[in-house]
């Protein structure tokens, strides 16, 4: 009896996209830190906490400050939140800070130190959802599963199913259609992983593919369809940051950072004139636990 290999779009059999990415990347991938084969795990997990949104470039330096002052869950769960937020200074999305520390201490206290290598483990950890999981488990500990960033969405929408842009996220449509792709050898799926990630980053971006550097160029969906516009529905847009409660609470966070005395009151009335805006984004950070009123009055980083 026959039998007929899924295809894509073009007609190419699935998980053909692998031995020519994974070549490319093998020549051509960036040398970030966390690739490196003696970057520990918990170094891994640390960078997928601070790349959550954040450039790469950003991350770096970060990262090496932080790895030298933490280099382990435990040396972080040692020290007091306040000082896991004052490190994390710029990368934005300070609650990733706290949740990074309360998964140090929960490593610290369950895992006798070391980070969990299995998903379902991972997922226990505050502040790690399904990508970061499965991220840890492909990149520091070699396990097979699909990895799926928005980078990879992109790249997959284009190649595999002719879309110009990938359709809002989806768990399952998304890893479905990873797993499609994925080899079945663990080494040659984590350099997938990653190679589908760069490729998304540096050549097949958003506003500006680089068609002609593409080493998909031969097989791509969307290219042999003529590069038709994206129809699909769109996932909300975010609003700008200038002027924002994001801007204010950033504001903040920057002098609660600046200090280890309890901000007055009326320092923080002097850093954003609109009352109302200023009260509701100082109440989301006490929500948040970034902020905490101090026993004298005014308010602190927590801890």
């Amino acid at each position: 009896m026959n039998v007929t290999a899924p295809t894509t779009e073009t007609g190419a059999p699935t998980g053909a996209l692998s031995p020519v990415l994974n070549e490319w990347f093998r020549g051509n991938a960036r040398d970030l830190p966390w690739r490196r084969s003696d970057f520990s795990p918990w170094g891994v997990l640390v960078s997928e906490f601070m790349l959550q949104q954040t450039p790469v470039v950003r991350v770096i330096p970060r990262l090496n400050e932080w790895l030298a002052r933490w280099p382990t869950p435990a040396h972080l769960a040692a020290a007091p939140p306040s000082e896991a937020v004052r490190a994390w200074a710029s990368l934005g999305y300070p609650r990733r800070a706290l949740w990074l520390h309360a998964a140090a201490v929960q490593i610290t206290e369950r895992h006798d130190g070391r980070v969990p290598e299995e998903v379902d483990d991972l997922l226990s950890l505050t502040g790690v959802g399904d990508y970061t999981a499965r991220a840890v488990a492909v990149f520091a500990f070699g396990h097979r599963h699909p990895v799926v960033d928005t980078n990879t969405r992109r790249v997959l929408a284009r190649s595999v199913t002719g879309q110009a842009e990938p359709a809002p996220p989806s768990r399952t449509r998304d890893l479905d259609l990873m797993s499609s792709e994925l080899p079945e050898d663990p080494v040659e799926a984590a350099v997938f992983n990653a190679a589908t990630m760069e490729l998304g980053a540096v050549v097949c971006t958003s506003r500006s593919p680089h068609c002609a550097e593409c080493p998909l160029r031969d097989s791509c969906a969307w290219r042999a369809l003529g590069y038709p516009a994206y129809t699909g529905a769109r996932k909300a847009v975010q609003k700008k940051f200038e002027g924002s409660d994001r801007q204010v609470r950033g504001l903040i966070m920057a002098e609660l950072r600046s200090t280890h005395r309890p901000v007055t009151a009326e320092e923080i009335t002097g850093l954003w004139a609109d009352a109302a805006q200023r009260d509701r984004a100082l109440a989301s950070l006490l929500v948040d636990g970034l902020a905490v009123p101090a026993p004298a009055g005014g308010y602190t980083l927590p801890g």
